[in-house]
């Protein structure tokens, strides 16, 4: 049985004799009515708090799991970061390799072509050198050639020019032979 405050203000009892005293009994009633309007006012306040708490709890859990998704997100996408980081830090790294690779082998190779250009010209020199040297010795000979005609030929000279027994002899000119001799030595 449902009974409202007001059925509590309204109630009317009979009398009876040697019942109880109605004023008595009228201002309990009103008592008691009016503290079961007060529950009844605290209970729907309590009722909308719990609306408004499941409101707002229902809008944290909300919240809960769009933090929980956002996180899971955000770690799924530090985690592809990451990888897609490594990946790339692996390909940077091949890249260099191939790179250093490639720059070693073309520098071995102009090392090798410089070397055999030095051993080229150190060919060059040497045969310079020898040709110099086959110059200097057959200068050398044609000195000698050149001498040993010289003098020769101012042999021969000194043969022809000797003086005879004769008294008065006429003054031989200058030998041109005798005069380039004396030039050079």
């Amino acid at each position: 049985m449902n009974v409202s405050p007001l059925d509590l203000r309204q109630q009317r009892f009979r009398t009876v004799v040697r019942g109880f005293d109605k004023v008595e009994v009228a201002s309990f009633l009103s008592a008691v009515a009016d503290d079961y309007e007060q529950a009844l006012r605290d209970a729907d306040r309590l009722r909308q708090d719990l609306v408004r708490m499941e409101a707002a709890l229902n809008e944290h859990r909300e919240a809960e799991r769009n933090l929980r998704n956002t996180l899971l997100t955000a770690q799924k996408l530090a985690d592809d970061i990451k990888a897609n980081a490594e990946e790339e830090g692996q390909r940077i790294i091949k890249d260099a390799e191939t790179r250093s690779s490639l720059l070693l082998e073309k520098t071995q190779a102009r090392l090798e072509d410089v070397q055999r250009e030095i051993d080229g010209l150190k060919l060059k020199r040497k045969d310079v050198e020898t040709s110099i040297e086959a110059m200097i010795q057959t200068l050398r000979n044609t000195h000698e050639y050149v001498r040993e005609q010289d003098a020769r030929d101012r042999d021969e000279k000194i043969l022809l020019h000797r003086p005879r027994h004769i008294e008065q002899q006429p003054q031989p000119a200058p030998d041109l032979g005798d005069f380039v001799q004396k030039v050079l030595p």
